[in-house]
């Protein structure tokens, strides 16, 4: 942004139109050179010129912005910073212009009846998942001033596998005194763990309808075939506990087809009739609105180039501590777990192809596609390790190893080691996975984990 504003590439109409406060933005990225961006990205100062200038004589410039690069301790403020990018070329003012992150605000779904909005309990906690091996183990913090918790009921989510400090999560689903209901399609690790196990339905067993994160469709997800035994839907079973508990609400007198042409009436995204006709409702917005020609989220319409992150609303408001130390204006904030002499990889969790964080980690043609658990390592930092292709690794920091194989890759920087997908702990030698290796401290400004955040060592298993 430095360089767009130093090269006249910068839409000064479109900034005095629709940001907060351009002049003093600009002012601010004046010591941002692409000299100081070198020193902290390692990328060539030409490289970032070059990418800065292209960006800037495309009108048409748009940026997909995904998930993984906000996963470190950082993520929210160089999500705000990406974002302005296309606020200060314009971008937004021209078709196929802009950028997005995620099409869920699309959709506009009224879900007041099956979240039951109106009878919420406003007093009840709201706890980090993220955080669920130190809440687990009794954290004082975590617990946020409540007892400990002492029951668990787990749908659609893994976390003995997928959330991290995996030490921690272990040893808190361990506790005698904790009672564990898991209500699952497949016998995983955290069902494993579970006093009782309730089988679930798959997809092609019950009637649902599924937004999206990159494209527009509503879509309709039919019941094809009766579930097996006694394979129940997620609505089945919140039903059943309603009706033992004595709760009432309306939606749990009403079946998933009710509650779907009820949505999505309530929603004026027409009715059950039309999305079972059609299988997808188009939600696409409005150009001016999509492009936020009509103005931007805030009450004065406008991008906000500075922010007060303390102010920022979020559904599950924790500690705002960490937000008042955020930086009001896009740069670079040092509070990553940064490489050390202990420690000098930085290790990235990314996605596998053919896994969805832990989903179809059971199915045979995603393992025969995923192969084994592998760290991607430069050849040249693997060669300073003693280490071939293909060699038995582990990988460690104050946290916990996790052994894996080595996949000699020089598509990778050096200093930096990447290991795919979320394969089942049994699936590492000694069963701790890589979320064993992830911090679970709360990323600000609200939490959430930092899952490519993490340093440690490598070595060479004999």
């Amino acid at each position: 942004m430095h360089v767009l504003f130093r090269d006249g590439l910068a839409d000064r109409e479109y900034l005095l139109r629709y940001t907060d406060c351009p002049r003093e933005f600009e002012a601010h990225l004046r010591e941002k050179t692409p000299q100081w961006a070198s020193a902290i990205t390692r990328l060539p100062t030409a490289e970032i010129e070059t990418f800065a200038r292209a960006i800037g004589e495309t009108k048409r410039a748009f940026f997909r912005i995904g998930y993984g690069f906000t996963r470190s301790r950082n993520g929210a403020s160089n999500m705000h910073a990406v974002s302005s990018i296309p606020a200060v070329t314009g971008a937004w003012a021209h078709e196929g212009g802009g950028a997005l992150h995620s099409g869920s605000g699309l959709f506009q779904l009224n879900k007041s009846l099956i979240e039951g909005h109106e009878v919420l309990d406003q007093s009840v906690r709201q706890l980090d998942q993220s955080r669920i091996g130190p809440i687990l183990c009794g954290g004082e913090c975590d617990l946020r001033g409540g007892p400990p918790v002492t029951a668990l009921f787990v749908q659609n989510t893994n976390p003995v596998s997928v959330c991290p400090e995996q030490t921690l999560v272990k040893r808190g689903f361990a506790r005698e005194d904790l009672f564990t209901c898991v209500h699952e399609q497949f016998m995983t690790e955290t069902a494993e763990m579970a006093d009782i196990v309730l089988p679930a339905t798959m997809f092609l067993e019950h009637d649902d309808i599924y937004t999206a994160a990159a494209h527009p469709s509503l879509m309709f997800g039919p019941k094809l075939v009766d579930a097996p035994g006694e394979c129940r839907s997620n609505h089945w079973v919140l039903r059943e506990l309603a009706r033992r508990l004595g709760a009432s609400h309306p939606g749990f007198e009403m079946s998933e087809r009710e509650i779907i042409d009820w949505t999505l009436k309530a929603s004026a995204r027409g009715d059950l009739a039309q999305i079972e006709r059609d299988r997808w409702i188009d939600c696409t917005a409005p150009f001016e609105d999509a492009h936020f020609l009509n103005g931007f989220g805030h009450t004065d319409g406008k991008f906000h180039f500075k922010v007060d992150w303390r102010t920022v609303k979020f559904p599950n408001p924790g500690p705002v501590e960490r937000a008042a130390t955020m930086p009001p204006m896009p740069d670079h904030w040092a509070v990553t777990e940064e490489p050390d002499a202990a420690h000098p990889f930085r290790l990235v969790t990314a996605p596998a192809r053919t896994f969805l964080n832990s989903s179809f980690t059971e199915t045979p043609g995603s393992l025969k596609r995923e192969g084994r658990p592998e760290a991607m390592i430069h050849p040249h930092d693997a060669a300073s390790l003693g280490i071939s292709d293909g060699d038995l690794v582990t990988l460690g920091n104050a946290r916990g190893e996790v052994r894996l194989h080595a996949k000699l890759f020089d598509g990778v920087r050096r200093g930096v080691v990447i290991a795919e997908g979320i394969w089942p702990n049994k699936a590492h030698g000694g069963g701790a996975g890589i979320n064993t290796l992830v911090g679970a401290d709360a990323s600000a400004p609200f939490g959430g984990a930092a899952f490519h955040d993490s340093h440690v060592w490598i070595k060479h298993d004999a």
